[in-house]
């Protein structure tokens, strides 16, 4: 397997070579030459493993020069019940990712995947645990080191530091729009005093934080002496080790390889359903990938209009669900990529379009039709009232109680419901990080698994700073000695 870039200035390159890098020096994203495709035995041989075994045989296809057995090792250590623990009472650890079925709705069944149950509560755990291990798998076989720069709007940042801490050979710089994120959130970030993690609190909002991260990856000297990395989904490792969950919802949700199913995925940066992007083209029968945006609806217009038009910071909203509070999805462009026929031309005209004229439009073409008609993408746009009903109308109906990004898949999905076709919902984080919102809705606080009664009490350590590139560099630089 061999990798490009979306703007088709990198030559190509093996997985282990674009596994430690962000952008390519080119400035786009890591793509496969070609997706492998899964045939039906595959498929039927795949519905019964394991999740770390499942992982395993997804990976494997996209990482053919990791050693096969190192490969499985690797995910068998990640994907254990210890690690992801299933918080939630009567589920069987074993599970990973469980399916919990809400009920009949619209002629099908409603469905939410569970995929909070790591270390920070939170989806992003289930491909950063394993590309923590991956990290310091290449590392240790080159003997080299890493430093690891990352924006988060809320949950990647604590998943990759809980995933990296006292690893060898890498440091953590990461960067959060500071006040932009719930009180858990922060705590679990700046509560960290392991020395190899570094976190600063940017006066901004998410995009200023993602975009001083690859203004750092483009000076390519400085990226080469300080020997940067990212965790953020640009990352093609953390993309293909989330398709994984694709494959382990489809066989829980459907009856067998013949029956569609449907996705709904709450979405900010593009790098969740992404991954279901990716599952899709690998030959998983899957009916519709749901594009659900909260007020920051950059990616419900482009799936409505065809006009993908960013907003600048002013722009954006502060909401209730904070980890989608994004105007400028990074993921996105490996998706008009393949939109485009891998044309990476195109891309780099469109994606000049963005940063001079702040977006672009498809509306009235043939690549805008193939969106619904090809691809399966529908979307659609949810606000504080909407999440707020939507989480009083889930814990009434059925008992259960949801974090606010996946009320806002929830709330979308009943947009797009197919007699016949099973919808699931990823969820996105336990409803304990959203204290606040959660109890706006239904007035009670919400449990909190044991270990984290009083995190937001323990003493934080982040270092303030403006949208500052050069300073930024400075602070790293500082603390490398290089």
């Amino acid at each position: 397997m061999r990798y490009q870039s979306t703007r088709g200035g990198l030559e190509a390159k093996g997985f282990s070579e674009i596994l430690l890098e962000g952008l390519a020096p080119d400035g786009g994203l890591a793509m496969p030459v070609s997706v492998p495709r899964v045939s039906a035995a595959e498929l039927q041989a795949w519905r019964a493993l394991p999740y770390a075994d499942l992982a395993f045989e997804v990976i494997r296809k996209f990482a053919g020069d990791i050693a096969e057995a190192d490969l499985q090792a690797l995910c068998r250590r990640t994907y254990t019940a210890a690690v992801y623990c299933n918080v939630r009472s009567g589920q069987d650890a074993r599970d990973i990712t469980p399916l919990q079925t809400l009920g009949e709705e619209g002629g099908t069944t409603l469905s939410l995947l569970a995929l909070s149950n790591g270390p920070t509560l939170a989806f992003k755990d289930m491909a950063m645990q394993l590309l923590g291990n991956l990290f310091e798998y290449a590392l240790a076989r080159d003997g080299a080191e890493l430093n690891v720069l990352g924006a988060t709007s809320g949950d990647t940042g604590s998943a990759a530091e809980y995933a990296m801490r006292g690893k060898r050979g890498i440091r953590v710089f990461m960067l959060s729009p500071a006040g932009k994120m719930s009180a858990f959130q922060s705590a679990q970030m700046f509560s960290l005093q392991d020395p190899n993690i570094f976190n600063f609190a940017i006066k901004g909002v998410f995009d200023d934080c993602q975009d001083m991260v690859k203004a750092v990856s483009a000076d390519a000297a400085f990226k080469a002496r300080q020997k940067i990395g990212t965790v953020n989904s640009i990352n093609w490792a953390r993309v293909v080790a989330q398709v994984v969950y694709y494959f382990k919802g489809y066989f829980a949700a459907s009856r067998d390889n013949s029956q569609q199913v449907s996705f709904s995925v709450p979405s900010g940066n593009f790098g969740n359903i992404c991954a279901g992007h990716i599952a899709r083209s690998m030959g998983l029968p899957i009916a519709h990938l749901v594009c659900a945006t909260n007020e920051n609806d950059v990616l419900d217009e482009f799936f409505r209009t065809g006009v993908y038009r960013v907003r600048k910071s002013s722009e954006t909203c502060h909401t209730s669900s904070p980890s989608m509070d994004i105007s400028k999805a990074s993921n996105f462009e490996r998706f008009v990529f393949d939109l485009v026929g891998g044309d990476g031309k195109r891309v780099a005209e469109l994606w000049r379009q963005v940063d001079q004229e702040g977006g672009f439009s498809l509306a009235g073409t043939a690549e805008f039709a193939a969106v619904r008609a090809q691809y399966g993408f529908v979307s659609g746009r949810s606000s504080h009232a909407d999440r707020l009903a939507t989480i009083r109308e889930v814990n009434a109906r059925y008992g259960l109680v949801i974090d606010p990004h996946t009320a806002d898949g929830v709330k979308v999905a009943r947009e797009h419901l197919q007699a016949g076709v099973p919808m699931v919902v990823l969820e996105t984080a336990l409803p304990a990080k959203f204290s606040e919102t959660i109890v706006e809705a239904l007035g009670v606080e919400p449990d909190r698994p044991a270990g984290f009664e009083n995190i937001e009490l323990l003493p934080q350590r982040f270092q303030s700073l403006g949208c500052d590139v050069e300073g930024l560099k400075a602070v790293i630089a500082g603390v490398t000695g290089l």
